[in-house]
């Protein structure tokens, strides 16, 4: 135990150089990161940043540019949009975050016990998954949230429902992978159950390039639950988010730009700093898959 410590704390000078050099070949992955921090802290320091109640209204400076006063101007009703888009990054990264873990959770048991059993269990699992996926990618959610009623968890729900055979065919992918390799075939030999040998040794060396593909999800999950709310099937008023913050601009963006441009462009670039950081998961824990050989 002694010297397995001491290899792994001697080690660490080894793990710090590799990770500068992967952050100073990757400069895309930091700028990502960057930018998703930047978010997170916004929202999290939200009451501290911001000088305005998000939901004020003070109808004396409705459509008012931006000024030193009110950094990103006001809307319609002449609350400031910088306060609203402080506090409406909480809504928009926790829509994504339970979307992205609602399709974990259904995808990976489905995935996993496809790929393992095989047969008609993989049969019946993996066409159930392709009838979700014969739809567009936004029309089977619009449907479901017209069914469940307007709302922003009925959105979640439907986003993470129909979110799910993508993780599962990815999962699938994996297991069918590791199912093949020696020490799997040595823990039969062993002896070991089905549901031991799926929990303790396919299912953790399956997880790779679900999380990869997980954290590329969580920017669509942001942008899907956005057009959700655009449309009025999201979070509704009062509830401030991002998506709802566009939709209420848009009678007025054509003559005041600000309205709209500013939760539009926070949308834009939260989904690609969520875009830039799964580019460079891949790249930390699958280097191998997209590159050339």
């Amino acid at each position: 135990m002694e010297i397995m410590m001491a290899t792994y704390i001697m080690d660490w000078p080894t793990r710090l150089v590799r990770a500068r050099a992967f952050l100073g070949q990757n400069r895309l992955f930091v700028l990502g990161a960057a930018i998703l921090l930047l978010v997170i802290s916004g929202a999290l320091l939200a009451p501290w940043i911001a000088h305005f109640e998000p939901a004020k209204i003070v109808m004396s400076e409705r459509l008012s540019p931006p000024s030193a006063e009110h950094l990103m101007g006001t809307d319609r009703f002449g609350r400031d949009i910088f306060a609203r888009l402080l506090y409406g990054a909480r809504i928009s990264l926790l829509v994504g975050l339970c979307v992205v873990l609602l399709s974990l959770v259904l995808g990976i048991p489905v995935g996993l016990l496809a790929g393992y059993l095989g047969g008609r269990t993989d049969l019946i699992l993996m066409r159930l998954a392709d009838i979700f996926l014969a739809f567009p990618p936004l029309l089977l959610p619009i449907a479901i949230t017209a069914a469940l009623g307007p709302g922003l968890w009925n959105a979640v729900i439907a986003l993470g429902v129909t979110g799910f055979p993508g993780i599962a065919r990815i999962m699938r992918g994996a297991v069918l992978r590791v199912r093949e390799e020696l020490y799997i075939g040595a823990a039969r030999t062993m002896g070991l159950g089905q549901l031991h040998i799926l929990v303790r040794h396919v299912l953790p060396n399956s997880l790779t390039p679900v999380i990869v593909a997980a954290s590329s999800d969580f920017g669509y999950a942001i942008l899907a639950g956005a057009s959700l709310s655009f449309i009025g099937l999201g979070a509704q008023a009062p509830a401030i988010e991002w998506g709802l913050m566009a939709a209420d601009s848009r009678v007025d963006f054509l003559d005041h730009w600000w309205t709209a441009l500013i939760p539009g462009l926070a949308i834009f670039l939260t989904v690609l700093a969520l875009n830039l950081v799964g580019d460079g998961l891949r790249d930390i824990l699958d280097p191998k898959q997209g590159r050339p050989e």
